[in-house]
């Protein structure tokens, strides 16, 4: 693979590569599709890509993707998977989980058998790093827009059942169920990361859990209980607790921009951006299916349920990061939230930051703060007409 030059007016580095997190302007060598050096400046006369404006950022890592382009991933055939992992890119996406929501567990099983043989014949495009299990241990108190029907305990029987792809990469149970506990210590044990959601356990429940190995909460104050001062729920822990990750959906309608902001102020250097993005996402308004559930995409805000329950959302990872900002958010916090946090929180380290050694996976955020450009492994996947 050729060497790529590109420099920037503004750069943001991660912690590994010096004191100095944005460099005005910056420059990124890659050879190989990696990292190979980050600077300051721009090196006199040498070709490359010379982008003005904006900013130059580690490529976007979204850790709960339903859907996207009118596919839902539990479900989406070879040609939906194709359209998805080509496209994300758009929205600065260069790596995320396909999330699978609650069905039985010999569903979600044969479900992983078919995504196993489908991933080798993927063209190049946004990373899949496995997937994401929503269920189906997750609380009926706090169901969401989840199928009551399939909703169960974590038995052995049933986490060694869905662990035998080796797929699974991130599990949202509930910790308040039979097993919870003993699963959690399964799932950490098998290298899967264990998220705390759709949930109606205690903050001292929680706290077990993180005990166990649990070390994310799943879109925080959604589906979940929460903070009462006599009563302190999942939300709660999440925001005391140095060990929990807590996931965000930043689309201004599940949480409101000021608690937002109190998440991020509470949990400074812990909070994940994610999209929670159903099959309407990047869709005109209609309607899309949800788990194998008809959803509706109103004009505007997410998309709903029959019965009014939100079920996923139509937000673009990109649009989260400019919403942080827009709330006063420090740009380098809200990339942090949506590049290098999720990476280390799913054991890659090599994503999700600009620094040598890590893959040259990288974001042109325009003024706009929305995906202008896009490379993966160095390659230019998006944006090409504008670069």
């Amino acid at each position: 693979m050729a060497s790529l030059l590109i420099t920037a007016s503004s750069l943001i580095t991660s912690p590994e590569a010096g004191p100095t997190r944005v460099l005005s302007p910056g420059y990124v060598r890659v050879e190989d599709g990696v990292i190979a050096e980050v600077g300051e400046g721009r090196p006199a006369g040498a070709p490359g890509v010379d982008l003005d404006g904006g900013v130059l950022a580690p490529g976007l890592v979204d850790l709960q993707v339903n859907g996207f382009y009118g596919y839902d991933m539990v479900d989406a055939d070879e040609a939906g998977w194709h359209t998805i992992v080509r496209r994300l890119p758009e929205t600065g996406v260069t790596s995320f989980l396909p999330t699978f929501i609650t069905a039985p567990v010999a569903v979600q099983a044969e479900a992983l058998r078919r995504t196993r043989d489908l991933l080798p014949g993927l063209p190049a495009g946004t990373r899949v790093l496995g997937v994401h299990l929503e269920g189906p241990f997750l609380s009926e108190k706090r169901k969401g827009a989840h199928n009551p029907a399939h909703l169960t305990d974590p038995t052995p029987e049933a986490v060694a059942e869905l662990l035998e792809t080796g797929l699974v990469k991130l599990v949202t149970l509930a910790p308040e169920r039979n097993g919870a506990l003993d699963a959690i210590r399964t799932l950490t044990a098998n290298g899967v990361l264990v998220s705390v959601g759709h949930s109606d356990a205690t903050a001292e429940q929680v706290k077990a859990a993180a005990d166990a190995g649990a070390r994310k909460v799943t879109h925080i104050f959604n589906a979940q209980s929460g903070v009462h001062h006599r009563d302190p729920g999942v939300a709660v822990q999440a925001l005391i607790d140095p060990r929990l990750s807590p996931g965000l959906i930043l689309d201004l309608h599940h949480v409101a921009g000021s608690i937002a902001e109190l998440v991020f102020r509470s949990a400074p250097g812990r909070v994940v951006l994610v999209t929670d993005a159903a099959a309407s996402a990047g869709m005109p308004p209609g309607t899309y299916d949800l788990g194998g559930e008809p959803i509706e995409m109103p004009e505007q805000g997410p998309p709903l349920r029959a019965d009014g329950t939100i079920a996923g959302s139509g937000l673009r990872l990109d649009e989260a990061v400019a919403n942080a900002i827009s709330i006063g958010i420090d740009p380098v916090t809200a990339v942090d939230a949506a590049t290098r946090v999720p990476a280390d929180l799913i054991g890659r380290p090599d994503l999700g930051r600009i620094a040598p050694g890590a893959a040259a996976d990288l974001v042109w955020l325009g003024p706009d703060h929305r995906a202008h450009a896009t490379w993966i492994a160095g390659e230019n996947v998006f944006g090409g007409d504008h670069v």
